[in-house]
């Protein structure tokens, strides 16, 4: 019996000094974040040295925003293509991962962004008439000569009803710049969040002399708000007289990529929603919506017959008989009234067509790249005064740009980083890139223009898309006097096209258009700074990090 209990007791012993040793061995090798791997010194000491983030948990998801899990498609494919239209070709395509709105941006979130214009830059004053008065919808899309619009004309926009309707007459440039301002808006609540701003200060503490720009708090923290140091001292100072401890670089993680417009590739890969076709690594078919199957009605019992997008079912029939409406709407419709797709996004097809970030080419050259596709990079870079600090642009200082239609679109407020082009310095040697402008490369260059010739390869050219109309023959416009209203275009009549480098895609089928148009993989192109009734758009922002919420296994 005390042999049985020795034994016990032996085997009792060894295990728990096996346990011992095995956690102190896990412990011995596992990593401490807060030490480095490079030097061994303390990382975020309170004695100082170097500041990051090691316990990042993670890109937040935005507002109004899905996570749409990046992979590959074959962008273009079109499945109904009677006209035989080349600039749908397919090609094989990659796109990271990225957010997207789940909805079109609405009149009510556009009309947030004109009241803090109005606010902080009124119209009233002379200097920033054209700031608030251009960002303005043109409401007068809605007008037809043989067709009363008057109600559309006054109250679409402002009217309650219409809150949740995506805006319209907004041109591709009022909409990139909506995302400028909503990428800033949405930084500086992560910042009072973090408390490295004073809470409120992004309401009680700017005026056009005093504004929040993302990059000028990157590079130059202390001209943000125009200097005020009171709003940078945020709950993390030490005292009423302290200056901010630190600011929030890009290491702390609490810095968050920019809105933007999405690409085309990301569009129509987000529209596509391809996971709900996937068995196992297999696809089980292609889609010619962003729902499953091969109609516009629903084969569920429950709503079985039921219109899944808005648009326009034949000539004058925009939403079926009175009392038994095919898809709800004459007109625009509420966001969300329509199922959404595989990725949680509503109304990739009909309500309205949406602006995507490229500028429009019939070919996709996905020769040269086939890894997030993006036709439209004109690289700038900041601009460094003598005291060798970014130049923050001044309440004098405010850029515009004049529209072929003479309306002047405010492209760079107070309080913001002043940008130039790329210089030899910046391209000396590169290969992916050898100048700022890129719109061009590899379409409507030199070399496969009509004007090509091996003799006249040093022809004298000028202005950035003056290749673009060589191979297009398209009109082209010229910038107004920024001190007159006046404005230069191509008055001649014998172009043969409309497009230009001021020419962007817009992708979807609208309330305006057939189920033709439906299709993901259509592309149409208008031009950059005008509007219609059935434009609006939606934002994007990059993913960084990991692909994914989670880590799933691979399954074959």
């Amino acid at each position: 019996m005390k042999s049985n209990y020795k034994k016990i007791l032996n085997l009792s012993l060894a295990l728990v000094l096996c346990i011992c040793f095995t956690s102190c061995n896990k412990s011995n090798t596992s990593r401490n974040k807060n030490v480095s791997s490079a030097t061994g010194w303390a990382i975020n000491s309170k004695k100082g040295g170097f500041k990051y983030n090691t316990n990042f948990k993670g890109q937040e998801t935005p507002p109004n925003m899905v996570l749409v899990e990046g992979g590959t498609y074959t962008k273009g494919r079109v499945q109904d293509d009677p006209m035989r239209d080349w600039n749908n070709t397919p090609n094989q395509q990659h796109v990271m991962s990225f957010y997207m709105d789940e909805t079109e941006v609405t009149n009510v979130m556009y009309l947030e962004y004109l009241d803090w214009l109005k606010r902080n830059y009124p119209p009233e004053v002379e200097e920033f008439r054209y700031v608030y008065n251009n960002a303005l919808p043109d409401t007068l899309v809605w007008r037809n000569k043989l067709g009363y619009s008057e109600d559309m004309v006054n109250n679409y926009l402002r009217h309650p009803a219409f809150g949740d309707y995506p805006v319209v007459g907004v041109s591709w440039i009022q909409a990139y710049e909506f995302s400028e301002w909503r990428s800033d808006r949405y930084q500086e609540l992560i910042l009072e969040r973090q408390g490295f701003l004073t809470k409120g200060a992004k309401i009680d503490s700017v005026s056009s002399t005093s504004t929040f720009s993302t990059d000028t708090y990157v590079l130059v923290p202390n001209s943000t708000y125009g200097g005020n140091a009171n709003v940078l001292r945020g709950k993390r100072s030490k005292g009423p007289d302290s200056l901010p401890p630190s600011s929030a670089s890009r290491e702390s993680g609490h810095i968050s990529p920019k809105f933007r417009l999405p690409t085309e590739s990301e569009w129509e890969y987000a529209a596509l929603g391809l996971g709900e076709l996937r068995d196992f690594n297999v696809y089980r078919g292609r889609k010619k919506y962003p729902w499953q199957g091969q109609y516009t009605r629903t084969g569920q019992r429950k709503n079985l017959g039921d219109q899944l997008a808005n648009f326009k079912n034949s000539d004058g029939d925009y939403g079926g008989i009175a009392g038994w409406s095919d898809d709800g709407a004459d007109i625009t419709n509420n966001v969300k009234s329509y199922p959404a797709n595989g990725f949680g996004l509503y109304d990739m097809a009909g309500n309205v067509a949406e602006w995507v970030a490229d500028v429009y080419r019939p070919i996709v050259d996905d020769e040269f790249n086939d890894f997030n596709y993006f036709r439209g990079n004109d690289y700038k870079k900041f601009s460094i005064g003598a005291d060798g600090k970014a130049k923050v642009v001044g309440p004098d200082e405010i850029e515009y740009k004049t529209l072929s239609n003479g309306k002047r679109v405010a492209t760079r407020l107070p309080g913001e980083i002043a940008l130039e082009d790329l210089d030899e310095n910046d391209t000396r040697y590169r290969t992916q890139f050898d100048k700022s402008y890129n719109v061009n490369f590899r379409d409507g260059d030199f070399l496969s223009s009509r004007n090509y010739n091996p003799e006249n390869r040093k022809l004298e050219r000028s202005g950035a898309d003056a290749e673009t109309r060589a191979m297009y023959k398209s009109p082209s416009y010229a910038d107004a006097n920024p001190k007159t209203p006046e404005f230069d275009y191509d008055p001649s009549e014998d172009k043969t096209t409309l497009i230009n480098d001021q020419a962007r895609v817009y992708k979807g089928g609208s309330w305006k258009d057939r189920a033709y148009w439906l299709d993901p993989a259509q592309r149409r192109f208008y031009p950059q700074d005008q509007a219609t009734d059935f434009i609006g758009f939606r934002n994007a922002m990059s993913r960084v990090g990991a692909k994914t919420f989670t880590k799933k296994k691979s399954r074959n």
